[in-house]
């Protein structure tokens, strides 16, 4: 038995079943033993890839498509160039890259990336070692000054809670113990009043995920952003209204069960991305239509940028850009899976590459 499951194991002894989210936040968060405290989650010899894993055409296009807004917003300085959840740094450095020969842009740009993880800040570190960045824990600590921010598969690892719907309201999914071994179970038929207009739309037995923690971050970059100006661009796999059980454990790129070697592998679950919109929209920000990432990337002009890096490869090296051309935007691949969503000032069109 791990370290990890001990502690839950007893948690749970003493106190009873634990909630979906709590169960998360140990298995990604727990500052000795978490996934994301001990492991290197990302590429080819991690867990899981992530579309800046991918190609570089996909950070590229990201930061002109920031680039641009921050021009149509008549180039504020100084200004916050945010990432949360930056993985190794491989979309920050694709995005830097790409606006190096944007007038003004870096210069007036201040860097912040929002990470938790000491491993992940030191390949932070590695990946942008020339440029001056600045680390925080949580948006709340970035700066009160326009804010152009990018935030691809971040949400997808919030923790979530589990509600199935009974005859008249909801129980919650929880963890507990059977026969000494972690399993879900049911808690009591309790109140619920932030899914109390999902009992119009669900029947019995269907299921429906919250995240708690994506409404406050949520708020407080729509907050910035209405205030100050700037953008927000949210990539991640998900949809429009929570539906279904839809948690998932990675390791080593294939499916485990999430209960059995806690903190060993990802663990994620599909955005509900219709709450980020409501918050954002109490803020005073607009959000533009909800988009498939194979949409939104086309209309960056991604197949043209295709073909310009194809002009000087050949072989192994050609069939690679081929092949993430077309996972970053086939239907059946990333293309529909992974939604886009843009968040500016009421005021604002939206980001290039989506319609309000």
């Amino acid at each position: 038995m791990s370290s990890l499951l001990q502690q839950i194991t007893a948690r749970i002894t003493s106190e009873g079943p634990i909630s979906l989210a709590d169960y998360m936040a140990e298995c990604l968060l727990h500052p000795e033993h978490g996934y994301y405290t001990t492991r290197s989650p990302f590429g080819s010899e991690g867990d899981f890839t992530t579309a800046p894993e991918i190609s570089q055409m996909f950070g590229e296009l990201i930061g002109l498509a920031l680039a641009q807004c921050w021009l149509d917003q008549g180039a504020p300085a100084p200004f916050s160039l945010a990432e949360l959840g930056p993985g190794r740094g491989t979309l920050m450095a694709d995005l830097l890259r790409a606006t190096r020969a944007v007038p003004g842009f870096h210069a007036a740009m201040q860097i912040h990336l929002v990470e938790a993880s000491p491993r992940l800040r030191a390949q932070q570190k590695d990946a942008l070692a020339e440029n001056q960045v600045r680390w925080v824990d949580s948006v709340d600590a970035l700066p009160e000054q326009p804010l152009f921010l990018v935030a691809n598969e971040f949400f997808d690892a919030l923790p979530i809670r589990q509600f199935v719907r009974d005859t008249e309201g909801w129980r919650e999914r929880r963890v507990g113990l059977s026969d000494g071994a972690l399993c879900f179970g049911l808690g009591p038929e309790a109140p619920q009043p932030a899914l109390e207009h999902r009992l119009l739309d669900t029947k019995p037995n269907d299921l429906v995920e919250l995240t708690p923690a994506a409404a406050p971050i949520t708020a407080l970059l729509a907050q910035r952003i209405a205030q100050h100006g700037g953008a927000a661009l949210i990539i991640d796999y998900g949809d429009w209204r929570s539906l279904g059980d839809t948690l998932q454990a990675l390791q080593a790129h294939a499916p485990v069960d999430p209960l059995l070697d806690p903190g060993s592998a990802d663990l994620t679950a599909h955005v509900d991305f219709e709450p980020l919109c409501s918050v954002a929209q109490g803020a005073g920000c607009a959000f533009s239509k909800l988009t498939p990432q194979g949409v939104f990337l086309e209309r960056l002009g991604i197949t043209d940028r295709a073909r310009a890096l194809a002009a000087s490869l050949q072989g192994d090296a050609l069939e690679n850009l081929i092949a993430a051309h077309r996972r970053l935007t086939h239907p059946e691949e990333m293309g529909n899976l992974f939604k886009v969503l843009g968040i500016t000032p009421g005021h604002i069109a939206p980001p290039p590459g989506l319609l309000s």
